[in-house]
């Protein structure tokens, strides 16, 4: 997943994890894999389809950012 106003952030995600995306906050998923199928479920809380593909360029290097579970302290 990169996110950010350029796409500046990655993380990398593994069976069984979540990640929030707040509203608005422009991502792409990604496979990291290319020889294996990406396999994810989306779920979105609205019933109206928001979503916007925008041009937006990504920085040469991204920040690599390791999720972590607020509950697991």
């Amino acid at each position: 997943m990169i996110w950010g106003e350029r796409l500046e952030f990655v993380a990398y995600a593994e069976a069984g994890d979540f990640i929030f995306v707040p509203p608005f906050v422009p991502h792409q998923e990604l496979n990291a894999l290319e020889n294996q199928p990406l396999e994810c479920i989306l779920v979105r809380n609205d019933q109206e389809p928001i979503v916007v593909n925008l041009e937006i360029a990504s920085v040469e290097e991204l920040e690599e950012v390791f999720w972590q579970d607020p509950h697991l302290h």
